[in-house]
């Protein structure tokens, strides 16, 4: 880095400091001397009280010149040790930052010295660690001590502006001292030592209209009536200089542009006091037919305007606006021009500034007036219709040449010439409209569709007959107004989703009819056909609202018994006449789902995955269809080992549970096996189900003591006197005093014919107790091992009837 000149003359103030701190603060540079005992003495003989020894050694900081570039490395400081009697047997050590590379020690003497040039800017000190040990032993002398070298400042750093060149604004006709703007140097020096980041600012260019501040840095103006209509911009060049700008400091400098900004100071000026301009008779009423400018020189909204006629008869016929843009005043007509009874008209026109600014009122009133003389030109103007611009309307559907309106156009000139009347055509694809040639009245040349095209726009021209050339047009608009000519419909495009789990009165879904007519028709209502059945899934609710909704019938729909359903609708319009039409919709049973937030209907149905969304894996699916193919192994092999067994069980193992059952199976029928499964007469008779249950509790070895206490077949002796309450009372006595009968709660019906019949009973419930007759089976020998099985059946059951009754 370079050294100034003026940096010679800094070493002998250097090497003074250096002379002073050696003088008063040896202590920080060298160890005190370690007293023999624990009591220090002061210069002054006294002892200090406290019994604490002193330290071997004690560093503070020590300092470093930045940017030293003599020949020989330059001297920091010295390390020493009480323990060093200078025979060299005391090593020192110096770590660190820096240490061993821009710090240097001589283990002998502890001198320290800068190997290196040091920048004070990109590093200010420096941390190192001072350790003394026995050359020989390796054994610390002193506990290690931590000290730090500063490097010590030089004005090797000019002052500097990093945002530099600026750019800065005042008003124009600012007073003097008014503040422009503030600018900040920086000194990478160190602000703490000497004058070398102290900075004084000075304008270099720009005198003498603005000054700078030598301490602040702040720019002001230094003239007044600065105007910006003279000059608009200024560069001001400041210099930063440090040593508090003495000779031999470092400088500086930056440029700041300063721009006048614009004040209403100016007011406006027409160029001209006079002016003249030519108005034909036939321009029309609302139309700009001049312009007029004043100039002024400010900017913005300082040379804002407006116009003004000042003279009441300029007024009555003209108009005059403002173009804030151009700044200009549009000049239009009011009252329509003749030439035959006004030739000229004067107006008397002033521009004044909008914006003013109170504080240059003294320099008089801010606007200016001219005349403007208008002359009217006698001109052959051509037809001029009624009105502007012309709507009609006509139904659709009218018949060939049906008169929609009609228009008039006449000569505005004395001459009052005639009229004739055609229809431009080259707009149009397709000729609607004609027009009568000299009544201007229109009719259709088709028949029109509101539904095709609602709007007809058209223009109509008017020329003169003396004077062909002479053409003006009309646009006119002709609206086709609508009649009840279309029927409405529902789209029957999308299928309806139902949901396989809706239910029964769920609104499935809400349609909303399609009328090419216009809605004021009327309003729709909706209906089932009336001459077709009654629709046992669905029905239709009209919610008097133009909209009706499908509503199910019933619930629990099935995609796979049956996945279309189709709902005719009748639908009809409130027109004059009524018109209707029956839509077939379309119904599409579907699984649905429901979505993260609410319940949401699938909109096109789905094919259900055979495995689920998020899949399985081979493994997986290898496993499961392996224990399918076990489980049908199983199955079949059970199936087979039950065909083998030559005794079918019976169907109903035990013979207490006498409840109604219903068996379903697929065999042979059991024969006497099934009837002991299903005694339908005790379920029917009170007093037979009584004997049957005693018939079952007999015992081997007592069938003759019990069948003297039988009672007889209640098919044959008639039943007590007793009501079906008592009955049913006895019932549940027996039931609460049966052990042995199931421990839950079983239904039996007791149904029985009333006495008073004089035939009797032609009921054959009462035949199940009676003996079977003696029967012949001999016939049975003929006939196929089938029927050899089932009298084989018979006898064995026969032969334990017999031996149960007998005594």
């Amino acid at each position: 880095m370079r050294i100034p000149a003026t940096t010679a003359c800094l070493y002998p103030l250097l090497i003074c400091l250096c002379f002073i701190q050696k003088s008063y603060g040896t202590s920080q540079l060298r160890p005190n001397v370690r007293a023999p005992s624990n009591q220090t003495k002061h210069p002054d003989g006294e002892r200090d009280v406290h019994h604490r020894p002193k330290r071997g050694w004690i560093w503070n900081q020590f300092f470093v010149l930045e940017e030293h570039i003599g020949p020989e490395a330059q001297h920091v400081g010295k390390l020493h040790s009480n323990s060093d009697k200078g025979d060299g047997s005391v090593r020192y050590l110096l770590t660190g930052e820096g240490a061993g590379t821009i710090f240097v020690i001589n283990e002998v003497t502890g001198d320290i010295h800068a190997s290196k040039s040091l920048d004070r800017e990109k590093k200010g000190h420096y941390v190192l660690h001072a350790q003394a040990i026995d050359r020989y032993t390796n054994r610390s002398l002193e506990p290690e001590s931590e000290f730090i070298i500063k490097v010590q400042d030089v004005n090797d750093n000019a002052p500097k502006f990093p945002d530099g060149p600026f750019a800065a604004a005042v008003p124009e006709m600012a007073d003097v001292g008014t503040s422009v703007f503030q600018l900040t140097a920086t000194d990478a020096d160190d602000p703490t030592y000497g004058n070398s980041a102290k900075i004084v600012y000075s304008v270099l260019q720009g005198q003498p209209y603005f000054s700078v501040d030598p301490k602040t840095g702040v720019i002001r103006t230094a003239l007044s009536n600065m105007d910006r209509e003279a000059r608009e911009r200024y560069s001001v060049v400041v210099q930063a200089k440090d040593m508090a700008g003495s000779v031999g400091g470092l400088s500086g400098s930056t440029t700041i542009n300063v721009t006048l900004t614009d004040v209403n100071d100016n007011p406006p000026k027409f160029p001209q006091k006079n002016y003249q301009l030519y108005v034909p008779e036939s321009a029309q009423i609302g139309k700009a037919v001049g312009k007029i400018k004043a100039n002024d020189e400010d900017l913005g909204v300082n040379a804002e305007m407006r116009y003004i006629i000042t003279n009441a008869e300029g007024k009555a016929m003209f108009s005059i606006t403002t173009d804030t843009d151009q700044k200009e005043g549009i000049i239009s007509l009011r009252l329509p021009l003749n030439y035959e009874k006004r030739k000229v008209h004067t107006l008397h026109i002033e521009g004044v500034n909008t914006h003013l600014d109170p504080r240059f009122s003294h320099l008089g009133a801010f606007k200016d007036t001219t005349t403007l003389r208008i002359i009217i030109g006698d001109v052959d103007e051509p037809p001029v219709f009624s009105i502007d611009y012309y709507i009609m309307d006509v139904y659709e559907n009218s018949p060939v040449g049906t008169e929609v309106g009609t228009v008039t156009a006449q000569d505005p000139d004395s001459t009052k010439s005639p009229v004739r009347y055609f229809i431009d055509h080259s707009e149009e694809e397709q000729v609607y409209f004609t027009i009568g040639l000299n009544n201007g009245v229109i009719k259709t040349t088709r028949s029109l569709d509101r539904e095709d095209v609602a709007w007809h726009n058209i223009t109509v021209m008017a020329s003169e007959v003396d004077n062909p050339s002479l053409v003006n047009h009309v646009p006119i608009t002709i609206q086709v107004l609508d009649v009840n000519d279309n029927a409405p419909y529902i789209a029957t495009d999308d299928e309806i989703i139902v949901c396989e789990t809706s239910r029964a009165g769920q609104v499935i879904q809400t349609v909303k009819p399609s009328d090419k007519d216009n809605f004021a028709n009327g309003r729709f209502s909706f209906a089932l056909p009336i001459d077709l059945p009654v629709n046992p899934n669905f029905t239709l609710k009209d919610n008097e609202d133009n909209t009706a909704s499908i509503v199910a019938r019933r619930r629990h729909f099935s995609q796979s018994e049956q996945d279309l359903y189709q709902l005719p609708v009748v639908v009809r319009d409130g027109g004059e006449p009524v018109l209707s039409s029956t839509s077939t919709l379309n119904l599409r049973v579907c699984v649905c789902q429901r979505g993260g937030g609410g319940s949401s209907r699938l909109k096109a149905c789905r094919v259900p995955a055979f495995l689920s969304k998020a899949g399985l894996s081979t493994g997986a699916f290898i496993a499961i269809l392996l224990c399918i193919i076990i489980l049908l192994a199983i199955v079949v092999l059970f199936v087979i080992l039950r065909s083998k067994k030559g005794k079918k069980e019976p169907l109903i193992i035990s013979e207490e549970d006498v409840r109604e059952n219903v068996v379903t199976y697929d065999d042979e029928g059991g024969g006497e096996e099934d009837t002991e499964a299903f005694d339908i007469a005790a379920l029917r008779n009170p007093a037979g189900a009584e004997w049957r249950r005693l018939r079952r509790e007999v015992r081997p070895g007592t069938e003759g003591w019990l069948v003297a206490c039988l009672p007889q077949s209640p098919s044959l002796v008639l039943l007590d006197t007793e009501d079906m309450h008592h009955v049913i009372r006895q019932k549940v006595v027996e039931a609460d005093r049966d052990t042995s009968g199931p421990p839950y709660d079983s239904l039996q019906t007791y149904s029985y014919e009333g006495r008073g019949s004089p035939t009797g009973s032609v009921s054959s419930l009462g035949l199940a107790q009676v003996l079977p007759p003696e029967l012949s089976y001999s016939d049975l020998e003929d006939w196929e091992p089938e029927g050899h099985t089932l009298s084989r059946l018979f006898e064995i059951e026969l032969s334990e009837t017999e031996q149960t009754i007998a005594p």
